[in-house]
């Protein structure tokens, strides 16, 4: 992928499905829509929440946050009040659960947030949280499926322990032959280019601190264990990987 693609300023490297309705990378696709049959024959309809995000998507996403016109979750899940909180904390909390805008691995086409559509009630709204994916949540087996056969189909959970600086994410998936190479090539030059072309709010706090999330936020993911997904290369063990600003050649 090139920088416009790596940050979401470009969609030349996803396609759009139909059925189910989301946008990829145009090499997750199959392994995708196998994996969807497969977790049919359980009973599970697999169907993304979210899939492709592009760089705007991400800016209104983000001011929606900062300016209080959608709620801030701590890491337990529960509301912060936005008064509460300083321009510096208001980052953190904003950073639990979404990424800034050109840090996203929705940018990738690469990674989608996961629900299991059969396992809702009428007029159930998802939230997304933890609780939905326990073993006794709404979709606790999907969770369970995942966890036996996602490695089978190339996906991984970036945001699976407490190790990261995200939130955990048990919704969310990744597909490893492809966002692997994504975050290798997601540099922290790129990144302050495309912060730095926004007009996202806190913008000047966000580029004050951009090593740092950089580090903690992009990098900072779980990788799967050795020999954990097929279809992609491991190039080191898996658990959660961090580098520093000044080895950043090569991530809600």
């Amino acid at each position: 992928m090139n920088e416009l693609e790596l940050t979401g300023r470009a969609r030349t490297h996803v396609v759009e499905l139909e059925r189910p309705r989301c946008v990829l990378h145009a090499e997750v696709v199959t392994s995708f829509l196998a994996m969807r049959d497969a977790a049919a024959q359980a009973g599970v309809d697999l169907v993304a929440a979210s899939s492709f995000r592009d760089f705007d998507r991400q800016v209104f996403l983000w001011n929606r946050k900062w300016s209080g016109e959608q709620p801030l979750l701590d890491r337990s899940g529960q509301s912060i009040d936005p008064a509460s909180l300083d321009d510096a904390r208001r980052v953190d909390a904003i950073l639990c659960w979404s990424a800034i805008p050109g840090g996203s691995r929705h940018h990738w086409g690469s990674d989608v947030d996961v629900i299991d559509a059969a396992a809702m009630p009428d007029g159930y709204k998802v939230q997304l949280v933890p609780a939905e994916y326990a073993a006794d949540g709404v979709f606790g087996k999907l969770g369970a499926w995942l966890d036996a056969n996602m490695t089978r189909f190339g996906f991984h959970r970036p945001y699976a322990s407490t190790g990261c600086g995200a939130g955990v994410e048990p919704w969310h998936l990744s597909y490893w032959p492809v966002s692997s190479a994504a975050l290798e090539s997601l540099s922290l030059p790129v990144l302050r280019a495309a912060v730095a072309s926004s007009d996202m709010l806190g913008k000047a706090q966000v580029l004050e601190r951009l090593p740092e999330i950089y580090t903690r936020f992009v990098l900072a993911v779980d990788r799967p264990s050795p020999g954990g997904v097929q279809g992609g290369k491991l190039s080191r063990a898996g658990g959660p990987v961090g580098r520093s600003e000044s080895t950043a050649q090569p991530r809600k």
